[in-house]
């Protein structure tokens, strides 16, 4: 089965979860829970160190609310993208994109293959 045939209902019973680990782990910085449902090619690509400085000097990784606001779905190839609209309990006020990057890995799991927030 591909993920794009997957309803929304079906997806976001994926994604939800995993936007909210991330947004907890990244509040924690914690990298080794953070990534644990990253796929091999989204593992590969993330290095421990870099992340981790990242964890230590960004204010938008610290502090991000719980249960953002779900903005859409883009379906494309062999994975989903869902939009979240995200907030920081430290940036009153401002609003941030989180791009949530879902597929099936080789083992036929559901894993992330990009996640970023801007």
């Amino acid at each position: 089965m591909n993920i794009i045939d997957k309803t929304d209902e079906e997806l976001l019973a994926i994604a939800n979860p995993f936007w909210n680990d991330l947004v907890k782990f990244s509040n924690n910085k914690n990298y080794g829970a953070f990534t644990r449902n990253f796929s091999e090619e989204m593992l590969r690509g993330a290095n421990e160190i870099e992340m981790g400085k990242q964890f230590a000097r960004s204010k938008l990784t610290k502090g991000l609310e719980k249960d953002p606001e779900h903005l859409g779905m883009i379906r494309r190839g062999e994975h989903v993208t869902v939009l979240y609209k995200q907030t920081n309990k430290n940036m009153v006020g401002d609003e941030y994109l989180g791009r949530l990057v879902l597929g099936y890995n080789e083992d036929g799991d559901v894993k992330i293959f990009g996640a970023t927030i801007f």
